[in-house]
């Protein structure tokens, strides 16, 4: 009689990155524009002045990415922040929310156990009271579900006018 397996080994491989790839699939094919919420830590490498209470919103559409790579581990590719092109590199199960910009429709996915605090870079500007990062052991990540809100969060390049709350991703639920 032989033991069963591992609990780890019956799982299998997490869903994550393959729901991930499905949604790219379904936004791309429908002609709307993918967005990732994306949980930032340390292993996160993102323009970190873009950063706000530990989450980024990025635009994973072919038009505003080169060399997309959504592999199994790690979510790759280059794009523009400000102008210039910046190489991005996202733990898959950093991966908060997959989500089309047009109408909230996507999927959440559990937020993981922070480690430690997102690097400050070097060489960037002091950040303004409205883009600091939260205070240790803050975690203010949350996805709101909310109907009929068409209001899509900014890309990068499109950053929301001076002293205007800063926009959170929102997820539309289907029955």
């Amino acid at each position: 009689m032989t033991a069963p397996p591992p609990a780890a080994e019956s799982q299998g491989t997490s869903t994550r990155p393959y729901l991930i790839r499905a949604l790219h699939d379904w936004c791309t094919d429908n002609g709307f524009t993918p967005y990732l919420a994306v949980f930032v830590d340390a292993s996160v490498q993102v323009p970190m002045e873009y950063v706000k209470n530990h989450e980024i919103v990025l635009n994973v559409g072919f038009e505003a990415t080169s060399g997309l790579k959504l592999g199994n581990e790690f979510i790759e590719f280059k794009a523009r922040f400000g102008g210039v092109t910046r190489e991005i590199v996202v733990p898959v199960d950093h991966v908060v929310a997959i989500y089309a910009r047009e109408n909230g429709q996507g999927m959440a996915f559990p937020v993981p156990t922070a480690t430690a605090e997102p690097p400050v870079p070097a060489a960037a500007p002091a950040p303004s009271p409205a883009s600091a990062p939260a205070k240790p052991g803050a975690r203010g990540l949350r996805l709101a579900t909310v109907e009929g809100d068409e209001t899509p969060s900014p890309t990068p390049d499109d950053e929301p006018p001076e002293g205007s709350p800063p926009s959170r991703p929102s997820l539309k639920r289907v029955k």
